[in-house]
């Protein structure tokens, strides 16, 4: 048999997997613990459930950690890793879901709910609902009874009838997206207490695929920076009844340089493996040297004393060793010692300041450094991810070439500090073109570029800095909370590089405040409002947006209280009156919203979105023309907005112009190619022109979008059924059930293409179950009488 074909013959993948276990140098005490776990019963004592390795930075833990991961996978574990890259449970869960999915393990019913979860997020990320997604305020009105139930007079495919929800999203815009009044509590719930709602599901979940595999293995890597958001759900996984019975093959491993917090972790320390890393040992340095050609014994004598024993460091001066004998250096000039050229020296230390490393930067934090210097200093032994775009010095080399930077020349400290700031508000303000203000902190580019301005302004001037830093925590927390948690981080870490111990504080409780279970920056504003001595107008703003987040959570009492105080400090606060608009306009109060957006456009005239509010309020109240010529103005003022134009688009097709609707939803979808609801939107409105190949082009790509939305598989069942294709309409709505078995729409919809195919009595159920799941949809209980007393009536949809 040839080489080529001989079956024991090894990939290029195992063979680097094999050199890569060979090289790792020491921790055998470690690695055994762990593999010899695995032989140990989960029902013997001896058994550990959760493994926690811990030590300073620079002492291997996590590639200790992967060699865990690789003995995992050597027993036939199913693994999935986290990291600080997760800023939330549910993020930690998608990413869990997502690994255990490519490995065919698919977490199904997890993965419905967070396709909920991410679309409530969405709906809401938006200050206003124009983009046709409905507040849950709107959805909380229509179920309060503000908006009438029964039918109302649609136009097009919804012609025969919508439910209330329906009206609250605009005359049936969102059926896409939400499906039923059970739905829209699971929603609510989702978005209020995501970690209660999603937990006990993650654990059958895991309970179903653990008698399929020998063992499961969730590994959290530097556990430091995600401690505070996972401690408490972590241990309330593990206790007794609080989300259900985990199975006893997994196995939870957490790596970060602190010991276990013991306020959570006191009660688990008999399931706990608690292995702290020490430096290595004599003769593991030697042999990581010897891996590394060094040889010399002077220089490993040397290496030996210099480096502690700390991993990261013998690697370092293993490639740049030094003079022997130099007892007198410092830290940093151990790191540079085989460097001996001034002008390399001192830009290794100035490319220290920024927290990350381009050619641009390095040009900025060494103005006079000339040509190639990028190129070497990306190649220094301590910068770590140099290939991966987010290259930098390693921590343990960094803290000191800061510190001594910082205490040598303040002056120069501040200077170097001033340029790099403004350098990153030049990227920042680049980034902002064309882009909607009310969304930058959710926007990577951005936001990156802002934070690291906002660090080094920081480090230049802590104190005087901080007023500024505090307003622009202001809008991230009301934009997006994981870039809250990147703001309140960017503080701690400013705080630490500078020793400043009021931006250490400032980061530390922000950073607690924000790491609460709920997505919602609550506790954060209420540090802004009563320790960051705003003025007035910063009072305001963080008010409304503490009146947004209140809105978002349907705390309509809560909201309008909030907003009030923000005008009673600054009656010219046209957010404000906007705010407020919105919350009035949710409980069905249109001529008090109308008032409030009077107020908006006497402050700040001309301003696209209070037009556009404007439109949408007549919107909603069925004055479609008052809405059009609102929206008309809108356009005016920003025609880049692709929330007017869909909302315009949706006016005119109701007044019965859709060539001009279409126009509206195509330059819409051109502008914002990701705008899902625009998408579905148009497809609709193809469908009903009959052009059901573009409506169901559409929905391909809106499904590309949000792959686990029901509604989208509910639309392309429309789209077949007005085609008269009414088994693909039958196939597709069991999709969407398949997706969301409460979605009491799609049961509606298939029972009239169940009716059409004859099949009276699959119809009747549908229409039953529609009833059980929401007992007050009106249409569904009229089609039920109707098809119990008349077989040949077909209307035209729910």
């Amino acid at each position: 048999m040839s080489a080529t074909t001989d079956p024991r013959r090894l990939s290029l993948q195992q063979i680097a997997e094999a050199h890569h276990s060979a090289a790792f140098v020491g921790r055998s005490a470690e690695l055994d613990l762990f593999r010899g776990n695995f032989d140990v019963p989960p029902e013997d004592p001896r058994h550990r459930f959760v493994f926690h390795v811990h030590g300073h930075a620079g002492v291997g833990k996590t590639s200790l950690v992967r060699q865990w991961g690789r003995a995992a996978d050597e027993r036939g574990a199913l693994t999935a890793w986290v990291d600080e890259t997760a800023e939330s449970v549910p993020e930690v869960l998608a990413s869990v879901a997502a690994q255990f999915a490519s490995r065919r393990q698919p977490l199904k019913a997890l993965d419905r709910l967070l396709g909920i979860h991410q679309r409530a997020l969405h709906a809401t990320a938006g200050e206003s609902s124009g983009d046709g997604e409905p507040s849950p305020g709107a959805l909380a009105a229509a179920q309060a009874g503000l908006i009438a139930a029964g039918t109302v007079p649609v136009v097009g495919a919804l012609a025969g009838g919508i439910d209330p929800a329906a009206v609250a999203r605009g005359a049936g815009g969102l059926r896409a997206v939400l499906g039923g009044r059970a739905r829209q509590r699971e929603e609510a719930r989702l978005l209020a207490e995501p970690v209660r709602a999603l937990t006990p599901v993650f654990v059958t979940e895991l309970a179903r695929i653990a008698d399929t595999v020998p063992w499961i293995v969730l590994f959290c890597d530097t556990y430091e920076r995600t401690a505070p958001l996972l401690d408490g759900w972590l241990t309330d996984l593990l206790t007794p009844r609080r989300y259900g019975e985990l199975p006893a093959n997994l196995v939870l491993v957490l790596a970060g340089r602190r010991r276990l917090d013991p306020v959570h972790w006191a009660a688990h320390t008999r399931l706990t493996a608690d292995v702290a890393l020490a430096p290595f040992t004599e003769p593991e340095s030697r042999r990581l040297l010897n891996g590394q050609g060094v040889v010399d014994e002077n220089v490993v004598r040397e290496v030996l004393r210099l480096s502690g024993g700390l991993p990261v460091l013998v690697s370092t001066l293993a490639a740049n060793p030094g003079a022997a004998g130099d007892a007198s250096a410092t830290a940093v000039e151990r790191f540079l010692s085989g460097e001996t050229d001034p002008q390399r020296r001192a830009a290794a230390l100035a490319c220290a300041l920024p927290r990350r490393l381009d050619a641009d930067l390095v040009a900025v934090a060494v103005p006079d450094g000339g040509p190639g210097l990028h190129d070497w200093v990306i190649e220094l032994p301590f910068v770590a991810g140099r290939h991966s775009g987010r290259a930098g010095y390693h921590e343990v080399v960094r803290a000191p070439m800061l510190r001594l930077q910082r205490l040598a020349s303040p002056r120069t400290w501040c200077a170097a500090h001033d340029r790099l700031a403004d350098a990153f508000a030049a990227r920042r303000d680049a980034a902002a073109e064309g882009g909607d203000p009310d969304r930058l902190w959710a926007e990577d580019a951005w936001r990156d570029a802002a934070l690291d301005a906002l660090y080094h302004r920081l480090c230049a001037h802590p104190r005087a800095a901080l007023p500024e830093a505090l307003r622009a925590g202001t809008d991230a927390c009301r934009q997006d909370p994981v870039a809250a948690r990147h703001w309140a981080r960017t503080l701690a870490e400013a705080g630490e590089d500078t020793d400043s111990a009021v931006l250490r504080d400032w980061g530390r409780d922000l950073l607690t405040a924000l790491t609460d279970h709920a997505p919602r920056a609550t506790a954060a504003f209420g540090l802004l409002l009563t320790r960051a001595g705003l003025d007035d107008t910063g009072r305001a703003a963080v008010l409304v947006a503490r009146g947004w987040d209140h809105f978002r959570a349907v705390e309509f009492e809560a909201a309008l209280a909030d907003h009030g105080r923000a005008l009673a400090l600054d009656p010219r606060s046209a957010r404000a009156h906007q705010g407020r608009a919105v919350v009035l306009r949710a409980l069905g109060a249109y001529e008090e919203a109308l008032a409030d957006l009077d107020r908006a456009d006497e402050i700040a005239p001309d301003r696209a979105w209070a037009v556009r509010e404007r439109g949408e309020t007549y919107r909603r109240m069925g004055r479609a023309r008052e809405a059009l010529a609102a929206l008309d103005r809108a356009h005016v003022l920003d025609p880049a907005d692709p929330v007017t134009l869909a909302s315009r688009g949706l006016v005119r097709q109701r007044l019965g112009n859709p060539e001009d609707a279409l126009d509206d939803f195509d330059r819409a979808v051109a502008l914002w190619p990701e705008y899902h609801w625009a998408l579905v939107r148009r497809a609709n409105l193809r469908s009903v022109r009959g052009d059901p190949a573009g409506a169901l082009a559409d929905l391909d790509r809106a499904a590309e979008l949000a792959p686990r939305a029901a509604g989208i598989a509910g639309e392309r069942g429309d789209v077949y059924r007005t085609a008269g294709r009414f088994e693909e309409a039958v196939e597709e709505y069991g999709r969407a059930l398949a997706l969301d078995p409460e979605y009491a729409w799609a049961h509606g919809s298939r029972a009239l293409a169940y009716e059409a195919l004859g099949r009276r009595d699959e119809a009747l159920d549908d229409l039953d179950r529609a009833l059980e799941i929401d007992p007050e949809y009106a249409w569904a209980r009229q089609q039920r009488e109707r098809l119990a007393g008349d077989r040949g009536h077909r209307p035209d949809g729910p």
